[in-house]
Parts: C-alpha cells; structure tokens; sequence
C-alpha cells in the first residue's frame, strides 16, 4: 500500500496525465540529458547519448520514446523503467522520483514540458523515511546553467567570508561554467527567485533561511546527514535514516534542499573551516554527478545516503 503522502501525489500525477499531457507542435529541445539510476544513484542504470526526441517533448514521452516504460494511475506514474519496478522489495518501499535539473518534480512528468538543455533524472529509490527530497546536487551544473522550467534564474553566492579561499573558488567554478555569480555576505540573498549558494562553517551559517532544514534531517530536508548541536561533528546517514559513524575535523558537506515554491537552496559547509574548503574545491561536476548529496574529507568523497555494510 502507497503511503498515504504519496498516494495523494500519485493522484495529481494522474489527474496531470489526463489533461494536456501529449506532445506539442514546435520543434524538439535541444542538449537534453537522460539519466535512469537506483539507490539514490549509487547504480546507473542508463545514461543518455544520442537521445529520441521529436517536437515539444514531456518528461514522460522523452523517457517512454527511449526506454520500456509501464505506468499506473491514468499513465501519470511510472511504474517500471526496463523491467524494474517500483513496488515493495524486503519490506521496504521502492518507486521511481524524478529530478528536473536537480528539482524534484512538483507536477506528473506528463505534465511537464521538457526545455533546452534540461538534465532528467530518474532514480528508483527507498522512501521509507522521506519521499521528499526536494533538491539534488547529482545534475551540477543544473540548475546554475539552465535554471528551472527553461528560465534562468540569477545566482547569488552568500558566503561567510567573502574574501576566502572558499568563496573565491566557489566563484571561480561558475564563471568557468559562463555562470555570472554576485557574492555577498549570509542572509543577504533571500529573494525566492535567486539560487542561493551558501558557503562557510556550519556553526556559521545554519541559522541561514532555508539551511535550517538541514539541520532537522531528510524528512525535513532530504540531505541524509546530521550535525552535532555544536557543528564540529558530521553524521552521514543510511536510507533507514541510522547513525554509521561520525566524522570531525575537515570533514565538508555539498548538499541542496528547498522550500516550497522557492528557487533551490545548496550548501558548501563543514565542521570547520579546512571542510568548508575540501566542499568548495570538491564543487564540481567530477564529484557531484549522480549524487543526492555529498560528504568530502581528506579520505575522498561519500555519497549519501550512505550504503549501510
């Protein structure tokens, strides 16, 4: 049985199915990306070359005119990608999500048009503990490059030391992407339709709006990570929401949420100052692709959730 706050999504991507939802006149986006994984991307399972698209494509008839796909509810909820279905799997709920430019989808994928440059993403995972993970960094340089629904949105980095080697290169990296970015300082760029980018010590900056969440764990956030209360420690979390370890000095954290209807909120922090660094130097698109979100330490880099032993 779904759970009840999926089910009622699940309802509105049927009811999006019924309306509209066919393929448009007008001639088809172009650099569309496909990507299909499962267990929060820790497994690919299809990656986009040369991809069919033909006129003003949805995010459901881009994935139906290239893979095996079979739905529920109306055609508005994907029930299987090549065989692999959602479903229950060792008492665990398993379906599939889908990500637009690293924003979880709001509307039924029949619902939503497809637009230049778009990265999608489908992944099959347990929603045990949320099925809202609002926010993925896994398309970097999505949504900085192409924005949200084909409009750009202007990007402001707020940093906790604008004149720091992670501010600075934080920067560096979205201008190299032809991403202009205005620096500030924490709590100056709250306007909805920017994309913040927040860079320091978590001491420093988890009081920042929409940072907040993170703090409450993924049902509040999606970021299946937690800080100790006084920031110096960092705990990455399984997929049933445990504590496997505990990480401390120079340890970062790249990860991305969102509030509402507002443009997403992403992250460069740590436990300190050295781990603010190790995130800033780790943000790109090398280290992000195909991840929820990421810890970085001198030991590399760690996918979350984290893969229980």
């Amino acid at each position: 049985m779904l759970h009840p706050k999926l089910a009622s999504r699940c309802l509105v991507l049927c009811t999006a199915s019924l309306y509209g939802c066919g393929l448009g006149a007008g001639p088809a986006p172009s650099a569309v990306q496909l990507t299909v994984t499962r267990d929060f991307g820790a497994h690919v399972l299809h990656r986009s070359g040369s991809l069919k698209l033909r006129g003003q494509e949805t995010v459901m008839s881009v994935l139906r005119r290239n893979y095996t796909v079979t739905t529920r509810y109306g055609g508005g909820f994907v029930q299987s990608i090549d065989g692999l279905a959602g479903g229950q799997e060792s008492s665990r709920p398993l379906d599939w999500f889908y990500y637009d430019n690293g924003i979880q989808a709001q509307e039924g994928a029949a619902a939503t048009n497809v637009s230049r440059g778009d990265h999608i993403w489908w992944d099959r995972h347990d929603w045990s503990q949320t099925n809202d993970v609002p926010a993925v960094v896994g398309s970097f340089p999505e949504p900085f490059l192409n924005g949200i629904a084909g409009k750009r949105y202007p990007v402001r980095v707020e940093c906790e030391q604008i004149s720091g080697t992670a501010c600075a290169a934080a920067r560096a990296e979205l201008r190299s992407l032809g991403v202009p970015a205005a620096a500030a300082g924490l709590g100056q760029g709250t306007e909805p339709k920017s994309l913040r980018l927040i860079v320091g010590v978590w001491s420093r900056i988890g009081y920042a709006l929409g940072a907040q969440s993170i703090a409450r764990g993924p049902r509040a956030s999606g970021v299946y990570a937690q800080f100790s209360p006084d920031g110096r420690t960092l705990t990455p979390l399984d997929q049933d929401g445990h504590q496997l370890r505990s990480l401390g000095a120079a340890t970062g954290l790249i990860a991305a949420t969102r509030q509402t209807e507002d443009a997403p909120i992403w992250v460069l922090t740590g436990t300190d100052a050295a781990g603010v660094d190790l995130a800033a130097h780790a943000f790109n698109e090398a280290t992000l692709r195909d991840r929820f979100a990421v810890i970085v330490s001198g030991a590399g880099s760690l996918a979350l959730p984290e893969a229980a032993p």
